[in-house]
Parts: structure tokens; C-alpha cells; sequence
């Protein structure tokens, strides 16, 4: 289903809300892992290296509602290394992302939660 996607991407540090479907580009297309199959979307505080490089990049370039492909040269995905079994040393990943949606509330405390905020003029 495409929709079109509503301007400004996540800051720093929201918490992003995506579908995704990864696949091994040099095997054929060979997927490796899929939110969508198990219809449970995944999140993670963007620009704080929770996730691979390339999704840092990549996901802080979208727009709310857009779905793209992220192709990752391995330096911004599992590097030399992988991530066996499923991710061979030095593999290119490609990735089918949707962001659904992102939380831009930031913690002022470092007591989670305790004092919050969120720009709506800037």
C-alpha cells in the first residue's frame, strides 16, 4: 500500500517506530530477517547506535509514512565480522524499510520520564 509520506524526518534521539524486511543483495536476495512476517514492528532511539550504522543514516533521512530501500555496505552494517550464521563477514545488506512512525518527547531528567518535552515552534 503506498501512502504519501508527511514531511520532516525524526530528530535525534525519538524513538522511531518501522516495518522492515532485511536481504543478502550477493545471495540472491536471500532474506534474513522480516518485522513484517512476525507483524510486529520494531523501535529504537535513532542517532544513538542502537542499531547499525547504516539505519542511523538512513532512517533519520525518511519521512513519516515513507518506504525506502537502504542498501548498507558492510562498514554501516555488521562489518568485517557479520553476524553468524544468518550474516556472512563483510556482507551488503539491503534493507525495505517503512517508517510508521516516530515519538519526539525528549527525557530532561535522566529519570525516565520525569520531565519531558517536545518543540512544536521552532
Amino acid at each position: 500500500e503506498s501512502k504519501e509520506p508527511e514531511l520532516g524526518s525524526p530528530p535525534t534521539n525519538s524513538k522511531v517506530i518501522c516495518h522492515y524486511t532485511g536481504t543478502l543483495p550477493d545471495q540472491n536476495d536471500e532474506k534474513f530477517d522480516s518485522s513484517r512476517d512476525r507483524n510486529d514492528p520494531f523501535s529504537f532511539k535513532i542517532g544513538t547506535s542502537q542499531v547499525i550504522k547504516g539505519w542511523d543514516i538512513g532512517i533519520a533521512s525518511m519521512k513519516k509514512g515513507e518506504r525506502c530501500i537502504l542498501r548498507c555496505a558492510y562498514p554501516y552494517a555488521y562489518g568485517e565480522a557479520g553476524s553468524p550464521p544468518r550474516i556472512p563477514p563483510k556482507a551488503t545488506l539491503d534493507f525495505d524499510v517503512e517508517l510508521i512512525e516516530w515519538d519526539d518527547w525528549q527525557d530532561l531528567s535522566g529519570a525516565e520520564g520525569s520531565i519531558s518535552r517536545k518543540i512544536v515552534v521552532q
